[in-house]
């Protein structure tokens, strides 16, 4: 049977990928981020060791998450290029750790065919991509054969670029049609869109005002027919927003999440599981009619 998420007033949206047959809508479901990287602009070489990374995890398990997102390169504003080894030899015992003791979905973030292929193979069952699946030419194929969920997202630039200069006429406008377009593109490459989440890529390319403007208008994004996935974790406008440093955006992180659930987001990608948990929870309970 589909898994329920939904509450009155958001039209359930369907997110199938191997092992779980989801029904978004309403009240967000919660990815739980596990960097394993030595330069992640948040948690920097916190998780390098596979066995502290896994019993992170099931940290975040034990709290609420829903996904466990693992990523072994950094997208932070100029970060460079991790070779395909070095990516692999990070995220591949950390997911076998995960999936040998949870039936939690465990995403791989990666924009790396050959990763997604080797970590899909490992038991991840969701491909998570920064690029919308346009880095790697393969990454479509893989994700095909592998049947995997696939979050597809909007990046302008490269994490390298990115941020120099972002523009936009109407970045809302803009981002959907983009994503549209790649909902077509990957359809056409053998990826059903009920496997698809979308997501319109928060700081990546957008100034600080840009992304303000997109969580403002979730409900513009989620019109495209796929549910919509929120990466606002601890980002950089928050401190910019909050005139805050970046060991001071718990708070912030917590009221674009509530925001969020009121705007429809259906997927928020977090870093302080239990406190997102507790502060939907409340949120629902007050909202209940």
């Amino acid at each position: 049977m589909p898994q329920q998420n939904s509450v009155p007033g958001f039209v359930p949206l369907p997110w199938i990928f191997p092992g779980a047959a989801w029904q978004l809508g309403g009240f967000p479901k919660i990815m739980g981020i596990v960097n394993v990287t030595p330069d992640s602009f948040s948690d920097s070489g916190q998780y390098l060791d596979p066995a502290v990374a896994a019993d992170h995890a099931f940290q975040l398990i034990a709290q609420g998450a829903d996904i466990v997102d693992v990523g072994g390169e950094s997208t932070r504003p100029g970060a460079t290029a991790v070779a395909i080894e070095e990516e692999l030899h990070r995220v591949l015992p950390v997911i076998e750790r995960i999936v040998k003791q949870t039936s939690v979905p465990v995403s791989v973030d990666t924009s790396k065919a050959e990763v997604a292929r080797q970590a899909l193979g490992s038991g991840a069952v969701i491909v998570n991509d920064v690029s919308g699946l346009t880095f790697d030419p393969l990454m479509p194929t893989v994700c095909a054969q592998g049947r995997a969920g696939v979050v597809c997202m909007h990046m302008q630039g490269t994490p390298a670029t990115m941020q120099q200069n972002p523009r936009y006429g109407d970045v809302v406008a803009e981002i959907s049609a983009y994503l549209a377009g790649r909902l077509d593109q990957l359809e056409a490459a053998g990826i059903p869109r009920e496997r698809i989440v979308i997501d319109p890529g928060i700081g990546f390319g957008k100034t600080a005002e840009h992304n303000l403007t997109l969580l403002q208008h979730v409900d513009r994004l989620r019109a495209l027919g796929r549910p919509v996935l929120i990466g606002h974790s601890r980002k950089r406008f928050l401190g910019k927003l909050l005139g805050r440093p970046m060991d001071e955006l718990h708070a912030g992180t917590i009221g674009v999440s509530v925001a969020l659930a009121l705007k429809g987001a259906d997927i928020l990608r977090v870093h302080e599981v239990q406190a997102a948990r507790d502060a939907l929870c409340a949120f629902r309970a007050i909202i209940k009619n």
